[in-house]
């Protein structure tokens, strides 16, 4: 494990993820806070391209809880079983369905703690959707991030919680809101588990990491 980056090198370091993609995206598709909801649920143990190759048709037909609870279970499980744990999924994606149609009108709630209390919907789901939805600068630390933080020292943990109090912590706060995906997008294409391309990194010089490839 790296040791914690100092104030400097971390502000130089986001300097340079902005100066390359100024609007980071997230790569799940979806049209509305629910979908975003369902498709962030979805994606646990999954790829993001194979959720959104298994939602682009789900969702022109179940975009609200309303619709999704009449598509039903059965339903929902022919849309989605190219993804893996789609049993339990559907099961999780139809009751969360239900309790924000009894529950909540229909909306999808915009606190951590109301997100957390849906079926399938753990921390780093409603940080998500509290950062993509509604701009919130919510730090959803995924093995991407875990991995990038460790390595490189930009946000130094030993466990999720902790790297995510790391980035709330240390990141300035001009960049809070896309350090999510900036790191994200580093970890899934730059920065990966192994190999990473240190030779194709905007960081390296400043990554604190021993065994840097060629």
């Amino acid at each position: 494990m790296a040791k914690q980056m100092d104030f400097p090198t971390i502000r130089e370091v986001f300097r340079r993820f902005h100066a390359s993609e100024p609007e980071p995206k997230g790569e799940l598709e979806h049209v509305n806070a629910f979908t975003l909801v369902v498709a962030v649920a979805l994606s646990a143990q999954a790829t993001d391209a194979g959720v959104n190759k298994a939602t682009r048709a789900l969702f022109q037909v179940a975009d609200t809880p309303e619709k999704m609870l009449a598509l039903g279970e059965e339903g929902l499980t022919e849309h989605i079983k190219t993804i893996g744990l789609f049993r339990q999924k559907a099961k999780n994606v139809i009751k969360l369905s239900r309790i924000l149609v009894e529950d909540y009108g229909g909306e999808v709630p915009n606190s951590r703690a109301a997100l957390q209390s849906l079926p399938g919907v753990g921390r780093k789901t409603a940080n998500v959707v509290l950062n993509m939805w509604w701009h919130h600068p919510a730090q959803a630390v995924d093995t991407h991030i875990f991995r990038v933080g460790n390595r490189t020292g930009i946000a130094v943990g030993k466990d999720v919680v902790a790297v995510e109090r790391a980035i709330e912590d240390n990141v300035p706060a001009d960049y809070q809101l896309h350090a999510h995906h900036w790191l994200i997008l580093h970890g899934r294409y730059i920065c990966v588990a192994r190999k990473p391309k240190c030779g194709a990194c905007i960081i390296r010089d400043l990554c604190q990491y021993e065994e840097k490839t060629l």
